[in-house]
């Protein structure tokens, strides 16, 4: 028998509960669900079928209404009470056909409902349609465990936001980063995992593309620092993409790069350190220089630079190799940092035997005393220099420059004063500390000008 022209093709494994206690109603369906492809069952009583039912799991039930014992609807509603056979299509067959039986049998849970006379052409296709319906359901059920599944097993923190910045639902990987319990993340909002200026902006862009979705762009991946559910602070990488669907909603992703942003301040901070004497490098100190200038400049505070160099330090690699002026290096970079102090003091090595300190918020006398302070405590390690013709110890000759930084200067300047008052310390026998005397700017920029000719 054909399906008059129905491109549905039955499952071949579609099982079909037929439950009547008219023989002969049973032997003509029956015959014609096997002529359609599908797995007959039969009953000719509720109790019968419910049994039945709970055993074989039929995919759909033709259910006569008036049986002797429990009728039809009572079938039905022991069927649909039992989480077992709940989710069963159930079509009712019946001589009654009024109004209110057909609406009893909707209310009672069937899916159909078909009145008798049976017409077995009108049978069948009801039959492949609930079929379909169900096949359908089932697919869809399937694609969503998948799905469900799939979020569920993510790696990365998936969160649903809607367009209010309310949390509409979160994945274990996001309650997992976060620190909260399953489902404790809906209905909070963006506000309590964002700071308030970030949360602000997603919260404008989300309300742009309510607005207008076609002409709003895709907000993109940016880092974000999320708040722990007991205050620390996670750095994460957050990508968002709209879904429009009955409203629009937002998916967020997170990927925690909370230990990639750990090697990489590792190595932004190897590439500021000085790999001999591990104190800042040249580049580190240039940065550094330029922000305190800047701070001054607003500020109208004093900036205090001091420029050490080691004396006759060839003569030192000369005699004791280079290994031991290594070691040298190290213990005067130790002894350099050790005062810097506040954090806005800076010691680095910014070449060869040449040192510099930083001194912000520092006057011209302040750095005087400073430095003469360094100065002795590097003469107080007592570092053997057999052919130092200054002292039989490692020494240094120190320079100090202050200034008021202003708009028309720069950090060279500075450097140029300290650097003068190094070299003068130099000529006027090592082992000293001399002070520039560009306690302004302009004294500075003629000691530039100077050096320049």
């Amino acid at each position: 028998m054909t399906n008059g022209g129905s491109s549905y093709s039955p499952r071949r494994d579609a099982a079909i509960l037929i439950v009547d206690d008219a023989p002969a109603n049973l032997s003509v369906l029956r015959k014609m669900m096997v002529e359609q492809g599908y797995q007959t069952f039969v009953a000719t009583s509720g109790e019968r079928a419910v049994q039945i039912a709970r055993r074989v799991h039929p995919d759909l039930i033709l259910l006569d209404v008036v049986m002797p014992g429990i009728d039809g609807l009572e079938t039905c509603r022991q069927l649909k009470a039992n989480p077992l056979t709940a989710g069963i299509p159930i079509i009712f067959m019946s001589a009654k056909n009024e109004a209110e039986d057909v609406v009893a049998g909707f209310d009672t849970g069937g899916v159909d409902y078909i009145g008798k006379p049976l017409r077995m052409a009108e049978v069948c296709a009801r039959v492949r349609t609930q079929l379909q319906i169900r096949m359908n359901s089932e697919t869809q059920q399937e694609q969503a465990e998948r799905l469900r599944t799939i979020v569920n097993s993510m790696a990365e923190g998936l969160l649903i936001i809607e367009p209010d910045g309310r949390i509409q639902f979160t994945n274990p990987a996001c309650d997992q980063y976060l620190g909260y319990a399953p489902n404790e993340l809906a209905s909070k909002t963006i506000f309590d995992l964002l700071n308030p200026l970030v949360a602000q902006e997603y919260l404008d862009y989300f309300g742009r593309y309510a607005a207008n979705p076609e002409t709003a762009h895709s907000h993109g991946t940016r880092e974000v620092i999320i708040r722990h559910k007991f205050g620390t602070s996670v750095c994460m990488d957050l990508t968002l993409t709209p879904m429009f669907m009955r409203q629009p909603l937002f998916i967020g992703l997170l990927h925690d790069i909370t230990h990639h942003k750990m090697s990489e301040d590792a190595l932004q901070r190897a590439a500021m350190v000085d790999p001999l004497t591990k104190i800042a490098n040249r580049r580190h100190f240039d940065g550094f220089l330029e922000k305190e200038w800047q701070r001054a400049m607003r500020s109208g505070s004093p900036l205090s630079l001091v420029v050490l160099d080691v004396d006759h330090f060839k003569l030192y690699n000369d005699s004791l190799g280079h290994a031991a002026g290594d070691v040298c290096l190290q213990q005067v970079a130790q002894a350099i940092n050790a005062h810097a102090l506040r954090a806005t003091d800076l010691a680095a090595r910014y070449g060869g035997e040449e040192f510099v300190l930083l001194f912000a918020e520092t006057d011209a006398d302040s750095a005087l005393a400073l430095a003469e302070s360094i100065r002795c405590h590097v003469e107080a390690l007592q570092l053997p220099h057999p052919r130092s013709i200054t002292s039989p110890w490692i020494t240094l000759s120190v320079g100090v420059a202050t200034i008021y930084p202003h708009q028309m200067e720069n950090t060279e300047a500075l450097f140029v004063a300290a650097d003068r008052a190094m070299y003068t310390a130099k000529e006027s026998g090592r082992n000293q500390v001399q002070s520039s005397k560009s306690a302004s700017p302009s004294t500075a920029s003629e000691a530039l000008k100077t050096a320049a000719l």
